[in-house]
């Protein structure tokens, strides 16, 4: 659920986008490269590119890094009277509420900068002719997406380290301090990082236009969010919606996340009364081969009618 304002594409809605111009040289310099060597150049040089036009969006990046923190600071503070939760008959091993809420926003800050802003930033450059231009360049769609996988890489890790400092240094939420769970949270972001990238620019075909990219996506992704345990527990909903979000990557990745921040008691909340990393991993790993799928079979340079 990302409030930040229609033109949050990564640059796409200025004028001044450096895509063709700035990639000449490179684009020059894989004409006379052997085509891998020249595919990986033109990536290289796209990341860079891109980070410069995302990073000078300035509500983008306000927004994007923002409102993992913002939620997390209202559902940690509006619930802070509840006092801890999950705790023993002893009074022992239980969590604020701001500490129980910290995976579910993790996860879903993969879910904004992977799928939401991917999706909407490919269609708009779709829409405004960028890619049609880039198309009739030597740059491979591999160079390209390489390119917007490195911004979403670069930009995720930024986006982690602010609300992992803010968690621990404004709200008092404490980390884990086992080498075995950092471990576990490391497959767990690189899996979800890259399913949720691939995701989004299968998405992107959605859109018929820059102005429908929002209005196509934004429900897609608030929709997910509610009903996968990030902003409710997710036993709390009937078990027929509990079965029909377990259809998709965000519940089993906001359930691997809790299992790294979270108590081990409470993984007798989950559906299945336990953390079940092993069905986490089939599903994210059954989700990044589908948006890989989907990706190579829907990507266009330009949009057919």
């Amino acid at each position: 659920m990302n409030t930040q304002p229609t033109n949050a594409g990564h640059g796409t809605g200025s004028p001044a986008r450096p895509h063709a111009s700035g990639l000449h040289e490179p684009l020059a310099d894989a004409r006379r490269t052997p085509r891998a060597g020249g595919i990986l150049r033109l990536g290289l040089a796209a990341i860079t590119l891109e980070l410069r036009a995302y990073f000078r969006t300035s509500d983008t990046v306000f927004f994007t890094f923002l409102f993992p923190i913002l939620m997390l600071c209202i559902f940690g503070v509006a619930f802070e009277s509840v006092g801890e939760i999950g705790a023993a008959p002893d009074g022992t091993g239980g969590i604020t509420m701001a500490a129980y809420y910290l995976p579910g926003m993790v996860a879903a800050g993969l879910l904004l900068t992977g799928v939401q802003n991917l999706a909407i930033d490919i269609a708009r450059e779709r829409s405004e002719g960028w890619l049609r231009r880039l198309g009739g360049t030597a740059m491979s769609p591999v160079s390209y997406f390489i390119g917007k996988a490195g911004m979403i890489l670069v930009t995720s890790v930024v986006q982690l380290a602010l609300l992992l400092a803010f968690a621990k240094f404004a709200l008092r939420v404490d980390l884990p301090a086992e080498p075995a769970l950092w471990l576990r949270f490391s497959w767990l972001y690189l899996l979800g990082i890259v399913t949720m990238t691939l995701l989004g620019i299968a998405l992107s075909a959605l859109p018929r236009s820059s102005r429908s990219a929002s209005a196509v996506v934004l429900p897609v992704v608030l929709l997910l969010q509610f009903i996968s345990g990030v902003y409710l527990q997710f036993t709390m909903l009937p078990g027929w919606l509990q079965d029909f979000a377990s259809l998709f990557p965000l519940k089993w990745l906001a359930q691997g996340m809790r299992s790294v921040f979270l108590p081990e008691h409470f993984a007798l909340a989950e559906q299945g009364g336990g953390w079940d990393l092993g069905l986490v991993a089939l599903n994210l790993a059954g989700w990044l081969i589908a948006g890989l799928v989907l990706s190579l079979i829907t990507f266009k340079w330009v949009r057919r009618s």
